[in-house]
Order: C-alpha cells, then sequence, then structure tokens
C-alpha cells in the first residue's frame, strides 16, 4: 500500500469515528449548549478530514495550493478542476466549509439547533458520495476494504475502538 493510500485511509477512519460520534450526539433528546457544540465539533472534523483527504491527493499530483486567506475554497475549486470531485459535490462541500468558518471564529452559544441538525442529517450522504467519487478518481475499490473494528469485553460492551481490516458494502 503507498503512503498516499495510507495517509487517505486513516483520514477515513478518523472521519468515520467522528460521524459516529455525531450520529450519538445528535440522537440525544435535549440539546443544551453542550449537545450542540459537540455536534458542531464532529461536523468541524468530518469536514477537515475531507478537506485533508483533498489535500495528499492534490499534493500527491504537485497542484500547490495557494497560500492565500481563501485557500480552503481553493482546494475545492482545484479538486473540480482536476477531475477529483464533481462540482455538485464541491457545492454540497461548500456549505461545510462555510459552516467551518462560522465554527472557528464564533462563539459556542452562537450554535442553533435547526442548521446543525441540517447539515448533520446530510453529511453521511455526502461522505458516502465522496468516497465514491474519490474510488471513481483512482478508478479502485480499496476504500471499502477498511471499517472501524469495535474491541469489546467479555460482557459485549465495546471496550475501544481500533482500526481494522473488514469488507464494508454501502
Amino acid at each position: 500500500m503507498d503512503n498516499l493510500t495510507k495517509r487517505i485511509l486513516a483520514e477515513k477512519e478518523y472521519v468515520e469515528i467522528a460521524l459516529v460520534n455525531l450520529e450519538n450526539a445528535m440522537a440525544r433528546q435535549e440539546k443544551t449548549v453542550i449537545e450542540l457544540s459537540a455536534i458542531a465539533t464532529f461536523l468541524h472534523n468530518i469536514y477537515n478530514g475531507i478537506e485533508n483527504i483533498l489535500k495528499q491527493i492534490l499534493k500527491a499530483k504537485n497542484i500547490e495550493i495557494p497560500k492565500s486567506p481563501t485557500w480552503h475554497k481553493d482546494v475545492l475549486n482545484s479538486a473540480v478542476e482536476n477531475g477529483i470531485i464533481t462540482e455538485t459535490l464541491s457545492d454540497e462541500l461548500y456549505e461545510y466549509l462555510t459552516f467551518r468558518h462560522f465554527f472557528v471564529h464564533s462563539y459556542s452559544f452562537m450554535l442553533e439547533e435547526a442548521p446543525l441538525t441540517e447539515l448533520g442529517s446530510n453529511i453521511s450522504n455526502i461522505w458516502r458520495n465522496f468516497l465514491l467519487e474519490i474510488e471513481k478518481y483512482y478508478q479502485i475499490r480499496w476504500f471499502k476494504r477498511i471499517i472501524i473494528m469495535k474491541k469489546m469485553d467479555k460482557n459485549g460492551k465495546q471496550k475501544r475502538t481500533e482500526p481494522g481490516i473488514h469488507v464494508l458494502n454501502f
């Protein structure tokens, strides 16, 4: 397995852990500032993972990411221009980039449940589409071979999470 593949798979594992945590946070009945902050953090983590994967691919192709105040948007634009992702997916990801900017530059008490719920409800499908587009770009199927393995204690309770190789069917 080459270095790029290893780095992408590591990011994929982290994003999938954040997706599970997001789902758990969103399932809570009461959404105080604590739960909203957790949801926002996981959304931020997921977008950062997607952006990190795109940066790794662009770097591997020797495509420079401009050092400018708009470099986050430039990553999406470069990914579209180089056929890594579609413009449709880029438009969907732009909502999360916008949220990322808000999250980094605001305070937790400013978070509102409705926009977070909408973003959280859509991110799993966007993540799945992102993986499919990356697979299509590489014309390989190695993304479907890795999932998160749960380590169980003797009572069947989750003990801790470790990466593992298993077949994952979407």
